[in-house]
């Protein structure tokens, strides 16, 4: 597969930025939540696609024992910096389709938090899930986020003047029933509900939870980061009380399958 495309789109992203802003964090808040709730003290954390080290490095700070896979070197070299003489970090280069370089069984949680948003048929989709499968201890967790179908319908085919939907539909970018179809020049793939029980199924994991992680954040981010935090920390309780209700889930910008064995 081609990744120049998305080398060159993660070479001039500031993704810390994102996770960091008041309307991002909440996806980041949101997921971490969950792996606290799943993941035991001292475990050892593989993540896929690791980024810029926003979830390895707070994980590691945390007590786990974490290694970090990532594709692209500028994201590695913008973790490193990041790093203090304490931090213990194994960060390795290389894809989340290829995990030979690691034993069966040697990870109580595998996290990937990126890399299915840029595979675009079910077969690299399930090489990743099944190697992160295979790499899992029996008792361990899964951690697989998708990006949602219905978000970027609303939030950029009918953004503004909607023309976005128009070119979409002239360009022959939408399925019959209005899936987008994506190539890794559009970077990212979207998906509905029953691919990923498709994907889960093929690969024979079982699902524990789906989380909406960042819901309806990003439709209302200006207003989000404007709060106060007294408002914005209501927001965040009301945020989690709901974020797994499942007629919720189709709006959602990122969703957080957590599966097992």
């Amino acid at each position: 597969m081609e990744y120049g495309y998305l080398e060159q789109y993660y070479n001039t992203r500031d993704e810390n930025a994102r996770l960091v802003s008041r309307h991002g964090s909440v996806e980041y808040l949101t997921t971490m939540r969950y792996i606290e709730q799943y993941v035991k003290p001292g475990s050892r954390i593989l993540e896929l696609g690791a980024g810029t080290g926003r979830y390895s490095i707070a994980l590691s700070r945390a007590g786990h024992q974490v290694t970090a896979l990532e594709l692209f070197q500028h994201n590695i070299n913008v973790f490193k910096d990041q790093l203090n003489e304490n931090d213990h970090i194994d960060i390795v280069q290389g894809n989340a389709m290829d995990l030979t370089a690691f034993a069966d069984e040697s990870f109580d949680a595998v996290l990937i938090l990126g890399p299915l948003y840029h595979l675009y048929n079910d077969e690299d989709k399930c090489t990743v899930l099944k190697e992160a499968k295979r790499v899992l201890a029996p008792d361990g967790v899964i951690f697989a986020a998708y990006c949602m179908n219905e978000a970027t319908m609303i939030q950029f085919c009918f953004k503004g003047d909607g023309q976005n939907m128009l070119d979409c539909l002239d360009k022959h970018m939408l399925t019959a029933d209005y899936q987008c179809i994506s190539t890794p020049a559009d970077l990212f793939e979207m998906v509905r509900v029953e691919d990923m029980d498709r994907l889960n199924a093929l690969c024979g994991l079982k699902k524990e939870k789906r989380v909406a992680v960042d819901l309806f954040t990003e439709y209302i981010r200006e207003r989000v980061d404007a709060w106060s935090d007294q408002v914005f920390e209501a927001y965040l309780q009301y945020h989690f009380s709901i974020c797994e209700r499942p007629e919720l889930l189709g709006i959602t910008n990122h969703v957080l399958d957590i599966l097992k064995k």
